[in-house]
């Protein structure tokens, strides 16, 4: 499935790391697979660079990993994994049978899915050192019953089958790829691990509400759009909501749009063009202000309509006896 790194080539012995305090220690960084978070392991007094492949212990004779995070003297606590030793030939020769045998799997399970008629996308099996057990993850929109998928591939590769569903942004951590901005997905890369993301993100940040723009590769919205979002909130608090009145120094106007980073306003006008100010240039309106006067073409609508039809003189007194139903009083003499 996951292609390990050739041998490297050999390269000048790393230079001794100074001796950690008692408060440190040396901590390497390694993957099992590209896809796979990063776990620290004791390295002992070995000195590691980034893409050797190692055998970290796992109590079973050792698996080969691939070394994300070089070598480096760090403070801290807890438990760490433990490397045995640089991975040799035969490890790697080992580790390349496993995943022709993961890649058989995975295509075996899509296809006894496809014959079961089973709603569900297998897209990955994780063979366990030894054989002995195989984990099969996969997507689906509802329960699934797999129990003939299971005993399928349990008679094929001789294991014990565990299933197990996940969401589509697991599904995205765990199979990796290419995002819009041309690197990596996150997911699979460095963040550890999934934080919500709200719509009102991207609306700080001012972008176009458009699926296309906003979603990443799993169909939600993108990890990415929480990295800024606090500085844009912090940038923006002092300027005027869109739609609002302010005063500039053109007079007063209604904000059309906002740049957040640069804190500039553009103002639109009903008597002349939009205009763009700096954001210390305009003040808001205050509540007993008199608002914007409607443009030009619409206080000429409204006075061609009250030639037409004078409102403010009141209709005699007969025609209001007569609308009421009442009969009107006689003439003095």
């Amino acid at each position: 499935m996951n292609d390990l790194p050739a041998p490297p080539a050999p390269r000048p012995a790393p230079r001794d790391l100074p001796a950690p305090r008692p408060e440190e220690r040396r901590v390497v960084g390694v993957k099992y697979t590209p896809t796979s978070p990063t776990i620290d392991c004791d390295p002992g007094t070995m000195v590691f660079r980034r893409g050797e492949a190692v055998m970290v212990d796992d109590r079973s004779g050792g698996t080969v990993a691939t070394v994300s995070v070089p070598t480096a003297v760090r403070k801290g606590g807890g438990t760490l994994g433990r490397i045995l030793r640089r991975a040799e030939p035969r490890d790697l020769a080992r580790a390349e049978e496993e995943q022709r045998r993961e890649a058989d799997a995975l295509a075996f399970a899509r296809e006894r899915a496809r014959a079961l008629h089973l709603p569900i996308k297998v897209f990955r099996v994780d063979v366990g050192h030894g054989g002995d057990r195989a984990l099969v993850c996969f997507s689906s929109e509802k329960r699934i019953d797999f129990r003939d998928l299971v005993r399928d591939l349990s008679a094929r590769l001789h294991a014990r089958i565990e299933m197990r569903q996940t969401g589509v942004r697991d599904e995205a951590k765990l199979v990796g790829g290419i995002g819009s901005c041309g690197r990596e997905l996150c997911c699979s890369t460095f963040l550890p691990h999934f934080v919500p993301v709200s719509i009102k993100m991207a609306k700080n940040q001012r972008l176009v509400l458009n699926p296309t723009k906003v979603a990443g590769q799993c169909g939600r919205l993108k990890c990415c759009l929480m990295y800024e979002d606090a500085q844009y909130v912090e940038a923006g608090k002092g300027l005027p909501r869109v739609g609002k009145q302010v005063h500039t120094p053109d007079g007063v106007g209604r904000v059309d749009d906002l740049d957040v980073l640069a804190r500039k306003v553009r103002v639109s006008f009903p008597d002349r063009p939009s205009a763009t100010f700096n954001a210390d240039e305009i003040h808001a309106l205050d509540a007993n202000t008199t608002p914007t006067p409607a443009p030009v073409s619409v206080r000429e609508d409204l006075a061609d309509t009250a030639k037409g039809e004078d409102l403010s003189t009141p209709p005699p007194a007969a025609e209001n006896a007569e609308g009421s139903g009442e009969d009107p009083e006689p003439e003095a003499q």
